[in-house]
């Protein structure tokens, strides 16, 4: 693999508020639909080998309207749904806080949900994360993943041979573009949360 481009879905009106948005299938708002788009001029769809796509409609949809979708082989991966925050979906960290005081995500983890979405620890979602490199790593050519926040940190971090918590340092706002690849034979970061106009 040459390059592996990480494209964070466009702004939801729970990723706006600050909610835990893991499970649950919200759309993009008007701006986050504007994001994807402008995310078109930041990748050369025409270069790429494979486009792995979260099956959460908000990667669909940032996908098909930065023009990924027919460029190259678009694969619905249910390994880069998001970090499935249990009893604490659309949540925000200050709710939580009421309850929890100086709860952090990355330390403290969740708390049980429903049948339907119990939680994962950090651990299962690097597990997800290790599996998803295995993949890519066996393509040749560019990779693109259209995936989220906190997935996309801990897949980062894993690709660095880092400890999953470690993804905690790499902040990572919607509509972004980063760039993972190698320097010489050792894994780096090309590129980071790179916000593109429009």
């Amino acid at each position: 693999m040459d390059e592996l481009i990480l494209l964070r879905h466009g702004e939801t009106e729970w990723s706006r508020d600050g909610r835990h948005t893991g499970r649950t299938d919200i759309p993009l708002t008007p701006r986050g639909e504007r994001q994807a788009r402008a995310l078109a001029s930041a990748v050369d769809a025409g270069a790429l080998a494979l486009v792995l796509v979260s099956p959460a409609s908000r990667a669909r949809r940032t996908a098909e309207l930065a023009g990924l979708a027919g460029s190259a082989p678009l694969e619905i991966e249910p390994a880069l749904w998001e970090w499935d925050y249990g009893g604490y979906e659309g949540v925000s960290t200050q709710d939580v806080r009421k309850e929890r005081p100086g709860w952090y995500l990355w330390r403290d983890g969740v708390i049980p949900g429903d049948a339907a979405h119990p939680g994962e620890t950090l651990e299962q979602v690097a597990a997800r994360a290790d599996a998803v490199i295995a993949r890519v790593l066996r393509v040749e050519g560019k990779v693109a993943l259209v995936s989220h926040g906190h997935f996309l940190r801990v897949l980062t971090a894993r690709w660095l041979g880092l400890t999953p918590g470690l993804g905690r340092h790499f902040k990572l706002d919607t509509g972004t573009v980063s760039v993972l690849g190698f320097e010489r034979e050792e894994r780096a970061v090309t590129l980071w949360n790179a916000p593109v106009p429009g």
